[in-house]
């Protein structure tokens, strides 16, 4: 597995926003706009659960408990992609990471913290 850079995780109060990046390392560059591209969170003592994401062919698609809520998105310049946290509630705090891949590569960044408290 490729580690990808993330960055904007942090603690915000309920309601709050955070955009999370993730931008692909040297080795997929070139590959970066054939990837499906998704966000994963993972809380203490649950599996990893798909949040978001955007296909090689641009269709978005969320789970339902961050609809409306949550955007992804892909900057194919700056080979990085987004999550946009709108409302961020009690019961998204996890360590969110991001995925980029194909029937070939399967990148995974390390993952950002994401607190939310009052």
């Amino acid at each position: 597995q490729v580690p990808l850079v993330e960055s904007g995780g942090g603690l915000v109060q309920p309601g709050g926003s955070l955009r999370l990046s993730c931008k692909a390392s040297r080795a997929i560059l070139s590959t970066f706009t054939s990837f499906n591209k998704a966000w994963y969170r993972q809380a203490p003592g649950e599996s990893r659960e798909l949040v978001a994401i955007i296909t090689n062919q641009g269709s978005t698609n969320y789970a339902d408990s961050v609809k409306g809520r949550f955007t992804i998105s892909r900057d194919n310049t700056r080979k990085t992609i987004y999550l946009q946290m709108n409302d961020l509630k009690t019961d998204d705090p996890a360590v969110y990471y991001c995925n980029m891949g194909n029937e070939d590569t399967n990148a995974w960044g390390s993952g950002n913290q994401v607190a939310v408290s009052s």
